[in-house]
């Protein structure tokens, strides 16, 4: 028998190397040193550390900005965020100490560094960040995803047919400048006079709870504002203890951006020692606790909040998982967004979860994508991440909820135009036989359109 004899393996010559169009390299998370802004040079970690310390020394005004900056940043800056706050913002100024310490974190501080920080221009919004051709769009609307609407008690919105939100209460401990409940959340401003809630909370909370034993439908609560972190906590706990008392009940999660923005409130004793209460309540219940923050872009991540996600899982809450928010010039490119996410899931023990697309609120248009471009970027985060830390991007349609970005039926690209459809009715369309088989529209910014789409708008302007 004739043997084969092995032939060498032939080994191609190895070409250049390409590359991969993401590179990932650790970066372990450090806190900035908040000594070099000129109005905190003298400030202890102690008093850093301390959740009343920052509320206290939040900045609400441009004088306090100032004096935290001092003469490192040119008036000129001051003047730009003047002019925002008095004709265009639709957020009152409250920046906790924590957030602007991530501004510009390892370089020097001047005015141009400033406006470009990623952090500075959704948290500290200025005149020349927003668009003058189309600075809202036609469709925009205070309440854009209908939650006030959809309210079947004072700040109680059921939207999904086995979901409710529950707003305890209208205030945070900072306000962003795209929040999507503008509507009601903080103080008004020029732009926006807010809606208030009536009720005393007790009776805010007594509704809620009412609603929740007639309706047994529903099984997910999400506690949220305003956040939660600005309920006092004996308050906070007594309404979680409550929820957990509904058998119905098996789904809560808290809705707080201050796990990221004050995260010295979640380390407060006081705080850790309640939540583990709830915590191990809800676990000997069945129920799942998760806490939900809103982190959009890695400089927002620091060892306290990488301290006060640990310890929120310590004490017993299920799952901590960020929820974000696509925008313009802050986390809409693949490496803003892969950075971000690799510091939440390897470094500070967060799950990435959701993107949203920022919603149609006035004067939002220079932080809003287009779908198209929010399927691009769903497209290339894939793969690099573990798949259940491959965060979801979704589109949260007026009337119709959160769809991932590729759901839409039909795309208008030229006018920017996607629709959409739904398979459950809102609270509001208990009667409509139709609202399952409409189309459901959702509308791109126009400055991203081609020139034959924004020309058509622009035919279309007072319409």
């Amino acid at each position: 028998m004739t043997q084969t004899i092995p032939q060498p393996r032939q080994v191609p010559v190895a070409a250049p190397s390409a590359g991969q169009p993401y590179e990932y390299h650790r970066r372990p998370l450090v806190e900035p040193d908040w000594t070099r802004f000129p109005g905190w040079r003298h400030v202890t970690r102690d008093q850093w550390e301390s959740a009343q310390w920052q509320r206290v020394n939040c900045v609400k005004n441009i004088k306090q900005l100032r004096a935290v900056f001092g003469d490192l940043i040119d008036e000129t800056f001051y003047a730009d965020v003047e002019a925002d706050q008095l004709a265009l913002a639709t957020m009152s100024m409250l920046v906790p100490p924590q957030m602007i310490n991530t501004m510009v974190p390892f370089a020097p501080l001047t005015t141009e560094a400033l406006l470009a920080d990623p952090i500075r221009r959704y948290m500290i919004p200025v005149a020349s960040d927003r668009r003058t051709d189309w600075p809202s769009h036609p469709y925009a609307s205070r309440d854009s995803l209908h939650e006030h609407d959809m309210w079947v008690a004072e700040g109680l919105t059921h939207r999904y047919p086995t979901k409710v939100l529950a707003e305890l209460l209208s205030t945070c401990p900072q306000y962003c400048g795209h929040c999507t409940r503008m509507d009601l959340v903080g103080n008004s401003t020029p732009a926006v006079d807010k809606l208030k809630l009536t009720l005393k909370p007790v009776d805010r909370y007594d509704a809620h709870i009412a609603y929740l034993k007639a309706h047994p439908g529903v099984r997910d609560v999400v506690v949220s504002g305003g956040d939660v972190a600005n309920v006092p906590w004996r308050n906070l706990e007594s309404y979680l203890m409550r929820l957990l008392e509904l058998e119905t009940v098996r789904d809560i999660r808290l809705a707080t951006k201050a796990l990221m923005g004050l995260p010295q409130h979640w380390l407060q004793p006081d705080v850790v020692e309640g939540l583990e209460r709830v915590a191990r309540t809800a676990a000997r219940r069945g129920v799942n606790l998760a806490i939900h923050t809103h982190v959009n872009h890695a400089q927002s991540l620091t060892p306290l909040v990488a301290k006060a996600a640990q310890t929120a899982l310590d004490v017993g809450v299920r799952d901590v998982r960020n929820q974000g928010v696509l925008m313009r010039g802050v986390n809409a490119t693949t490496p803003e967004l892969l950075d971000l996410c690799f510091a939440l899931q390897g470094e500070a023990g967060i799950l990435p979860y959701y993107f949203y697309m920022c919603d149609m609120i006035p004067n939002a248009e220079h932080w809003r994508v287009p779908v198209w471009h929010a399927q691009q970027l769903q497209h290339d985060i894939m793969g690099y991440l573990p798949g259940y830390a491959t965060p979801r991007i979704v589109c949260d349609v007026p009337f119709v909820g959160k769809r991932w970005v590729h759901m839409l039926t039909d795309y208008d690209r030229e006018r920017g135009i996607s629709y959409w459809t739904k398979n459950y009715r809102t609270s509001i369309e208990s009667a409509d036989l139709e609202a399952l088989n409409k189309r459901y529209a959702y509308y791109d910014p126009i400055d991203t359109l081609p020139a034959g789409g924004q020309q058509w708008w622009n035919d279309h302007r007072d319409d």
